[in-house]
């Protein structure tokens, strides 16, 4: 990768780019991202990205992120990046350097925006549902923290038993999430997704996929992943995604009626529209 990145105002090499070893991103996972779909060289939903890193930030109690500098850092690295079908962007925002504890900083914060090519999904996905229950009560429940080490174990648990991605439930027993996507069933005909007071991540797509193709927010028990009749993953970089298989369990239909109809509403609204408020 020899594109440049953008780190706290300025663009640079990226074998020249660093931020200190005393970084609290690095140093406890005080921090927030986003990572933001590229579509043929522009960025997809940039503005529900940012709204959405600014939330993170407060839920956090870190300053409030320069959104406007970071847009700006955005076009000035898209403006030298190649012209990919299908990239990604991936914003971090940190509390900046601070001491050896979990005390904060006074220097200041930092951010830094990279990007990369993104190879597309498959076209359907197998999952595994994890042992270890997101916390819906957590401080950080909902925020798209960088403290990412349970989704790190997850996804590599997952990923020994054959799945492409990790299946959260929650302490209630409900589903909740993946690691890095939200999902959405099919239960007696309905289109389902957890609630976000289950502990998910708000997803863009996820909010997306609501506002153009319908569906409710509701809590269902984890064992409907099981017997649902569809279901789908949704995320920045892979849209809508069929689920096949959940552990051994074969769903009937990837993707079923349901699930395909919102594929296809989906790519129609999103190619109309790169930017949807």
């Amino acid at each position: 990768m020899n594109v440049p990145v953008w780190v706290n105002g300025e663009l640079l090499d990226p074998a020249q780019a660093s931020v200190s070893v005393f970084d609290h991103g690095l140093m406890v996972g005080d921090g927030v991202f986003e990572t933001i779909k590229i579509v043929d060289g522009v960025s997809f939903a940039l503005t529900r990205h940012l709204d959405r890193l600014t939330l993170s930030a407060q839920r956090m109690d870190l300053p409030d992120p320069d959104v406007e500098a970071i847009a700006d850092g955005i076009l000035r690295v898209l403006a030298v990046a190649p012209k990919w079908a299908l990239g990604r962007i991936r914003v971090t925002y940190t509390s900046g350097p601070g001491p050896l504890g979990s005390d904060r900083g006074d220097q200041g914060t930092t951010a830094v925006v990279i990007v990369d090519e993104q190879k597309p999904f498959p076209a359907s996905a197998n999952v595994t549902v994890v042992p270890w229950p997101r916390n819906e009560r957590g401080a950080l429940s909902g925020v798209k923290s960088t403290s990412y080490g349970d989704n790190a174990k997850a996804l590599a648990y997952a990923k020994a038993r054959g799945g492409g991605e990790a299946i959260f439930g929650n302490l209630a027993g409900n589903l909740c999430e993946g690691t890095g996507s939200n999902i959405f069933i099919v239960r007696d005909g309905r289109l389902l997704t957890p609630t976000l007071e289950a502990g998910p991540l708000a997803g863009v797509t996820r909010a997306l996929t609501l506002e153009w193709c319908g569906g409710d927010e509701e809590d269902v028990p984890l064992s409907a992943l099981y017997e649902a009749e569809e279901a789908f993953l949704t995320s920045t970089t892979r849209d809508i995604q069929p689920i096949r298989l959940v552990d051994d369990t074969v769903l009937p239909a990837y993707p079923g009626p349901i699930t395909a109809k919102a594929m296809e509403i989906f790519a129609d609204r999103s190619s109309k529209n790169l930017d949807p408020r």
